[in-house]
């Protein structure tokens, strides 16, 4: 059986292109849609692809259509827009009249963007079925592993990244000594993470904790982390790093390990349905 055409709806970073080649590794044909103002121009080099803005979806299915496209992933973070950047055309102005936005979190509109996509015929699919090995697995990513208080802290964040979670608000916290220090909302972890540097409590550092939303959608917006997170954790003054094994994204993992080591920070995959990172 031939694989059908993937489309990728392109944010930014490195990972839209990975997707690409991994997809074109598969023996699959690609087409990358890219986004104004979000996808890294260097994305689309060598690919088929379109530009487009967020509000020119009917636009794009009609090309996604035209190019033969079967499945769908979303890979890539973007920023929320606006409505008033949206400038939606016909078919996004139909969307957010059935749908609402003031009411939708991140997770609840790309739900429903995805649901929209499968009616018109497509399929969506996670980023985790087109690389396998980006799930994030239990246990240390590194050499270094948390000590008794930084699992406590490790679990203080898993709560509050739940109760985010459960109003669709975000996906990560940064906890200290049992404080938490700054919750993620719309601006994303990089922003959360620039805040708790002037927010450091004296005495050991902070963990950020990311979980995927207890309704999330698994094919679309998983928490995902790479060498650039273990960074700007080490820049905010942090002494670790915990993720959901099974619930995220581990880009780069030996990376990601040996930039952690450097950095002299903890990274581990923890087993929310044990509570263990072993």
């Amino acid at each position: 059986m031939v694989e059908r055409k993937m489309a990728i709806l392109a944010g930014g970073g490195s990972l839209p292109a990975r997707i690409a080649a991994a997809v074109r590794g598969q023996g699959r044909d690609v087409f990358i849609v890219a986004f104004e103002g979000h996808t890294d121009p260097e994305t689309v080099v060598g690919w088929p692809h379109l530009w487009s803005r967020f509000g020119a979806a009917g636009g794009i299915i009609r090309r996604l259509h035209d190019e033969g496209v079967g499945d769908i992933v979303f890979a890539g973070p973007v920023k929320r827009p606006s409505f008033t950047e949206l400038l939606p055309d016909w078919w996004t102005a139909r969307f957010l009249a059935r749908v609402g936005t003031r009411a939708l979190g991140d997770d609840g509109l790309l739900r429903a963007v995805a649901r929209e996509l499968e009616g018109e015929g497509f399929r969506v699919v996670g980023l985790h079925d087109v690389l396998k090995d980006l799930l994030t697995v239990p246990g240390p990513v590194g050499a270094l592993t948390p000590d008794a208080e930084a699992e406590r802290d490790i679990a203080r964040g898993v709560q509050v990244a739940r109760a985010l979670g459960d109003l669709d608000v975000g996906q990560g916290a940064v906890v200290q000594q049992g404080l938490v220090l700054a919750v993620e909302a719309i601006e994303g972890t990089d922003a959360m993470l620039a805040r708790c540097a002037a927010l450091a409590r004296p005495g050991p550092g902070g963990v950020l904790v990311k979980v995927k939303k207890p309704n999330q959608d698994r094919r679309v917006d998983l928490p995902t982390m790479g060498v650039t997170t273990v960074e700007r954790a080490a820049a905010a003054g942090l002494r670790g790093v915990a993720i959901e094994a099974g619930g995220s994204l581990l880009i780069d993992r030996e990376a990601v390990a040996a930039t952690a080591d450097r950095l002299g920070l903890f990274v581990v995959g923890i087993d929310l349905s044990t509570g263990s990172a072993e």
